[in-house]
C-alpha cells in the first residue's frame, strides 16, 4: 500500500489542534483465491381543486397477496363510479386506463413482475432460513441496536459490506453513497452525512469507523476524469465526488506518468484516506480518539482479485511545550 502521509489537506487539522499528529498504519491484508407567482386555485363547492390528481399507489405484495383479486378490485371501483355520478366520464376513463395497464396483451394482471416476484421470493428465503432459525438474534435487534462499527462503504451494487465481510444484522452502523466519501464538518452542506456520524458515535457508541473503498469505481473513475475548470455536466455527482480532489492531486502528482487505470487504483485507496482525514474535522470524532474510545481504520475491497487490505489512522496529542 502506497504511503499516504501527508495527503490529508492542511485545514482539516487545525480544529483538533496545532499540536496534534495523524498517521495512517497498515493493519491487515487478507486475500482470498481469486418569476410571478402563480394564481392560487379557485374552489368549486368549498373544495380544492389541484392542478394534478392525487397518486394512485398499487400493493404489490402483502402476505394475503395471493386471495387478491384484481377483476374484484375493479368491479369495486367500477360500483363506485355507478354510485357517484358526479366522478364523471373523465374518471371512468382514467380506471379503463389503469386496468388496460394491469394487464399484458394475453389479458393477465402483469403486476407480479419478474422484479416483484424476486423480491417476494427473496423476502420469503430470508425469512425462512434466517429469520425462522435465529429467534434470538432477532428477539434481541427488536429491543434494539448496538452496533460495534460504523462502515462507510460505496453504493455500487458489487461491493455490500455485510456481505464482503460477513457483518450479521446489529454488527454495523451502515452509509453507503457514491464512492465511499466521507465529506469534512459542514452542517449545511453535508447534514446528512453529519447527522449520521453524530447518531453512530454519540448515541450508538461504535468503536470503530471503517471506510472501505474498491476496485472499479466509477466515482473515483469520474473524479479523475471530470474536467477542473468549474464546468459541471451532472446535476449532482461532479459536486459530490469532489470531496475527493485532494486525492485526485497527490495521485496526479505522484503517479502522472502511470496509465489512466492505473491512477484510479491508486485515487481509490487515497480517496479513503481523504475521507478518514475528514473525519477528523468532526469534534465528537476527535473526542472519541483522543479519550480512546474509538478508532478509525481505512479498507479497500478489491473484488477482481479477490482481496481485502485493512490500515488505521493513529491519532495522539504531543504534550504542551512551555518557553
Amino acid at each position: 500500500m502506497s504511503t499516504v502521509n501527508g495527503c490529508l489537506p492542511s485545514q482539516l487539522f487545525t480544529a483538533a489542534s496545532a499540536q496534534s499528529r495523524a498517521a495512517f498504519r497498515p493493519v491487515s491484508t487478507a486475500r482470498v483465491g481469486s418569476s410571478s407567482a402563480p394564481t392560487p386555485p379557485s374552489l368549486i363547492r368549498n373544495e380544492p381543486v389541484f392542478a394534478a390528481p392525487a397518486p394512485i399507489i398499487h400493493p404489490l405484495l402483502k402476505e394475503d397477496m395471493a386471495t387478491d383479486s384484481y377483476e374484484e378490485a375493479i368491479a369495486a371501483l367500477q360500483k363506485l363510479l355507478s354510485e357517484k355520478g358526479e366522478l364523471g366520464p373523465v374518471a371512468a376513463a382514467k380506471i379503463d386506463a389503469i386496468t388496460a395497464d394491469l394487464k399484458t396483451v394475453d389479458g393477465t394482471a402483469a403486476i407480479s413482475s419478474e422484479s416483484v416476484e424476486r423480491l417476494k421470493t427473496g423476502f420469503i428465503t430470508f425469512k425462512r432460513e434466517k429469520y425462522e432459525k435465529n429467534p434470538a438474534l432477532y428477539g434481541e435487534l427488536a429491543k434494539g441496536q448496538s452496533p460495534t462499527y460504523m462502515v462507510f462503504a460505496c453504493s455500487d451494487s458489487r461491493v455490500c459490506p455485510s456481505h464482503v465481510l460477513d457483518l450479521q444484522p446489529g454488527e454495523a452502523f451502515v452509509v453507503r453513497n457514491v464512492a465511499n466519501l466521507v465529506p469534512p464538518y459542514d452542517k449545511t452542506k453535508y447534514a446528512g452525512v453529519g447527522s449520521a456520524i453524530e447518531y453512530a458515535v454519540l448515541h450508538l457508541k461504535v468503536k470503530e469507523i471503517v471506510v472501505i473503498g474498491h476496485s472499479a469505481c466509477g466515482g473515483i473513475k469520474g473524479v479523475m476524469s471530470f474536467a477542473c475548470d468549474g464546468s459541471s455536466g451532472t446535476d449532482f455527482i461532479e459536486d459530490w465526488v469532489k470531496i475527493a480532489l485532494p486525492a485526485k492531486n497527490k495521485v496526479l502528482a505522484e503517479n502522472g506518468a502511470v496509465p489512466f487505470g492505473d491512477q484510479c487504483t491508486v485515487c481509490e485507496k487515497e480517496a479513503v484516506n481523504v475521507s478518514l482525514g475528514n473525519l477528523l474535522s468532526y469534534p465528537f470524532v476527535r473526542d472519541g480518539l483522543v479519550k480512546g474510545t474509538l478508532a478509525l481504520k481505512g479498507g479497500y475491497y478489491d473484488f477482481v482479485k479477490g482481496s481485502f487490505e485493512l490500515w488505521g489512522l493513529e491519532f495522539s496529542l504531543s504534550p504542551s511545550l512551555s518557553v
